[in-house]
């Protein structure tokens, strides 16, 4: 019975990694029977771990999504609210512009639950994380009176769903953000 415990765990991690790699390549609409190819496991194990194409996304992004809420709890304290939040929100725009199929993601987290309530929502996660800096970057006027972290979400859904196909997305998306930010946050004259 070990065996087969450590064995799925590998299967598991494996199936992730691949399926990492190929949302990557393909988008939210890789293929479940090539992620299984690659990871080297029949469909049947790819079904038991994740009974839906949802449920693999969920997991290929869940980490991604840890990631930058653990960026933005280190960056709530830091003194420059408005270089903490555009340093928070450049990364968002990377992961969500280089990984494709995030933003599709996040769209339809969107479309789907425009409160973010889900507790899986992505949506919800990251508004949760990035809302304080917003919140803090607004006590210090560092940014346009009104703005809100579901306004920069949904920017940067757009800045991602703009950029992933090009040949450097994550560099259309770096320039699209400062464009952006230059709108949002001018720098004081």
């Amino acid at each position: 019975m070990p065996v087969q415990r450590a064995d799925a765990r590998r299967n598991y991690a494996r199936l992730l990694a691949v399926a990492a790699q190929e949302v990557a390549r393909h988008g939210a609409d890789a293929s479940l029977e090539q992620i299984a190819r690659v990871a080297g496991v029949g469909s049947a194990t790819v079904r038991r771990h994740f009974p839906g194409r949802r449920a693999l996304l969920d997991a290929v992004f869940r980490e991604r999504i840890d990631a930058l809420r653990t960026l933005a709890a280190e960056l709530a304290d830091r003194p420059d609210a408005r270089a903490a939040l555009l340093e928070w929100l450049g990364a968002v725009t990377r992961y969500a512009s280089t990984i494709r199929g995030l933003a599709v993601a996040l769209n339809l987290d969107l479309a789907a639950d425009p409160g973010g309530t889900e507790p899986a929502c992505a949506t919800a996660q990251l508004t949760e994380a990035g809302d304080p800096l917003v919140r803090r970057a607004a006590r210090q006027e560092a940014v346009a009176p009104g703005v809100t972290i579901t306004d920069l979400l949904a920017l940067i859904t757009g800045i991602a769903l703009a950029t992933e196909h090009l040949a450097d997305p994550g560099a259309a998306a770096d320039r699209l953000l400062a464009l952006t930010v230059a709108g949002v946050s001018p720098l004081p004259a």
